[in-house]
């Protein structure tokens, strides 16, 4: 019952605001707000997964607050997205609360302070040091043009591959222009051929491999997301995150802030997102596994993800609007769910 109080508080504030005084509060006083969790152990992109929990980039950008977030019982934590070099993002303000719906508008723009101070911040953190789960999610920097996108993602990649357990490659962001140019045919093939080859390259030189998942937007139509799961095969890609925010004001309209331009994510991309995922569960065929994002708000939402063919969930607005509840209830929703698959 402490977090509708403390949403209350934070809810006053500038939302950028209260999310930079929050992380601290979590480093702080995790163990205080954590409750027990479940344990549902996954096996997903060769990793070993305590339960299919996780949390989405975009909370943690830099890496600052990894070990706080894990003692909240998350069975993976994601931050980024990283760009090589540090960059400011979208002028203030840029995030934006839509309480009625339970959404979030944001147009950060992949503001960050560059992947080699995440990387610092990961090799100081305990969490991948005891074997937690820990992806990095690398995008191009703003002033980089579009035609030297891949350039980006391969210095990130080259950088955190000796310190993340997955990659995630976004290309999905609303909030950087041009970006989701890369999700269509030859501009995806060509990014995704260079990846999966720097991929092969490093696990041969570090004797690891470590498995690369690509990050997509849910406003695509039936014959992109076919082109997309097709593309995935070919280049023997690990895992597919569905999905990212959306520019679609679906179920927001008329409401206070739904007209600021950004990505809108909690409770209205939830059938969006689902329906995106259902459809590429179904073109992929279970040749490569989907982590399911988008408008969890309950435990309900994350089994129908799993329903729909995810093999894990992630959130982050229904972290801001239901606190770390989420993450016991969502993955006791799971273990229950799963073990009656199983059993």
């Amino acid at each position: 019952m402490l977090y509708p109080l403390i949403r209350k508080f934070f809810f006053s504030l500038d939302a950028e605001t209260a999310h930079g005084i929050g992380m601290v509060g979590i480093d702080r006083a995790a163990c205080l707000m954590a409750k027990p969790v479940a344990p549902c152990p996954v096996e997903v992109m060769g990793l070993k997964f305590p339960n299919p929990v996780g949390l989405a980039a975009g909370l943690d950008k830099n890496g600052d607050h990894i070990d706080g977030l894990a003692r909240l019982g998350f069975g993976f934590i994601e931050i980024g997205t990283i760009t090589p070099r540090p960059q400011d993002g979208n002028p203030k303000p840029r995030l934006f609360r839509i309480p009625e719906a339970q959404g979030i508008i944001n147009r950060m723009g992949f503001n960050n302070a560059g992947v080699d101070k995440l990387l610092e911040n990961v090799r100081a953190a305990e969490f991948p040091k005891k074997g937690g789960i820990l992806g990095i999610n690398i995008g191009k920097n703003a002033t980089t043009p579009i035609e030297k996108a891949a350039d980006d993602y391969l210095i990130c990649l080259d950088k955190v591959y000796n310190d993340a357990s997955y990659v995630t490659v976004n290309i999905s962001s609303p909030n950087t222009k041009n970006l989701r140019e890369l999700q269509k045919d030859e501009a995806l093939d060509d990014l995704l051929s260079q990846l999966k080859a720097r991929q092969l390259q490093l696990a041969d030189k570090n004797g690891k491999y470590v498995p690369m998942a690509l990050k997509i937007a849910p406003d695509l139509d039936d014959e992109q997301i076919t082109a997309i799961a097709d593309a995935l095969r070919r280049h023997r890609f690990d895992a597919v995150i569905a999905t990212n925010t959306t520019l679609s004001r679906e179920g927001v309209e008329g409401m206070p802030n739904a007209a600021e331009t950004g990505g809108l994510s909690g409770a209205p991309v939830f059938q969006k997102s689902t329906a995106v995922l259902k459809k590429l569960s179904t073109a992929l065929a279970g040749e490569l596994p989907i982590i399911g994002v988008g408008g969890i708000m309950g435990g309900e939402d994350a089994a129908e993800k799993i329903k729909a063919g995810a093999s894990l969930v992630q959130f982050y607005s229904g972290f801001i609007y239901r606190g770390p509840d989420l993450v016991s209830e969502v993955a006791e929703t799971l273990a229950i769910m799963l073990s009656k698959k199983n059993g």
